[in-house]
């Protein structure tokens, strides 16, 4: 089955994930000492990322025309929605600057070269970080699925000061809004 249009998507036909718990145990959580590498080609860490850093996780962007991963992909609760999700922080990345956040970074667990040519496509202005080797998600027990032999980030999103998460959203549904609620947070609630 080709990828439908990756950015029309009717929410009120895709189950929305639960609130599983499994996120729960982030917040006041330190980031761990671990490098990713992003798609403009630098080796991040963010645990040494000074000040506020925003960072929202999906699981897999898809590619306009491709096969989907799995015939069921929009079923599955929280799958759907990487792209919009994506453009919607694009979108806003510099409203979130002029928020506080001193950066604004997107984590998939899929590889470099597959990040970079979604980040081109789809003019992406900051960097996206792979974690295709699962070192952050296991270190800090990120929520994921398996789907299709692969170890996938539920979407989330949370909010990093000097080092140590200070808030988590999670769930997120549905995923076009996620960056204007992170907005609203970081408006409400400004660096001191």
């Amino acid at each position: 089955m080709n990828q439908p249009n990756l950015m029309g998507v009717d929410w009120s036909a895709i189950p929305a994930p639960e609130d599983d718990g499994a996120a729960a145990h982030l917040k006041g959580k330190p980031l761990p000492d671990i490098a990713m590498e992003g798609t403009d080609g630098t080796a991040w860490t963010l645990a040494r990322q000074k000040g506020r850093i925003v960072v929202f996780a999906y699981p897999r962007t898809g590619k306009p025309g491709e096969i989907s991963l799995v015939a069921d992909w929009d079923m599955i609760p929280g799958a759907r929605g990487c792209t919009p999700q994506t453009c919607a922080f694009r979108d806003l990345a510099h409203d979130m600057r002029a928020a506080g956040a001193s950066a604004v970074f997107g984590l998939s667990t899929q590889d470099p070269a597959y990040q970079r040519e979604m980040v081109e496509r789809l003019h992406v202005p900051f960097p996206v970080l792979s974690d295709h080797k699962l070192e952050l998600t296991r270190a800090l027990k990120l929520p994921t699925m398996e789907v299709a032999d692969m170890t996938l980030l539920k979407r989330l999103a949370f909010i990093a000061d000097n080092g140590v998460i200070t808030h988590v959203f999670y769930p997120v549904f549905p995923p076009d809004r996620n960056a204007g609620d992170v907005l609203e947070w970081l408006k409400a609630n400004p660096v001191r």
